[in-house]
């Protein structure tokens, strides 16, 4: 027989868990935007800086020498920034996926395959 009060407690509790991780990944999402967007102003002040420095320069060497200088240090300040957002990309990721693999656990199915 249909037990209505424990249909009524699986449907809450999934609701609450769902509720929870949308929470979770909302602030997930919020966290890789204000990432972005430090990143971005930082990258244009360090822009502006540069571009500063280079109206100081009297020489072509020393023009040739101070972009490279920049190249270099933007590359890498990249290069980590995109190391940084993709590993909190997969972070999310596996938070959005944590209620499905709750579920999956306790999913006869499952428990049958393992």
């Amino acid at each position: 027989m249909f037990n209505f009060e424990e249909a009524n407690k699986k449907g809450k509790e999934a609701v609450d868990s769902m509720v929870k991780n949308y929470s979770e990944v909302a602030k997930g999402w919020q966290a890789i935007a204000a990432e972005a967007s430090e990143y971005s102003k930082k990258s244009f002040q360090d822009l502006a800086s540069h571009v500063e420095s280079l109206t100081g320069v009297r020489s072509v060497e020393a023009a040739m020498e101070l972009q490279l200088s920049f190249a270099k240090s933007s590359y890498e300040s990249m290069v980590a920034e995109a190391t940084k957002i993709g590993e909190m990309y997969a972070d999310l990721a596996k938070t959005a996926y944590r209620p499905f693999e709750a579920q999956m656990a306790k999913s006869p199915v499952a428990s049958a395959a393992l």
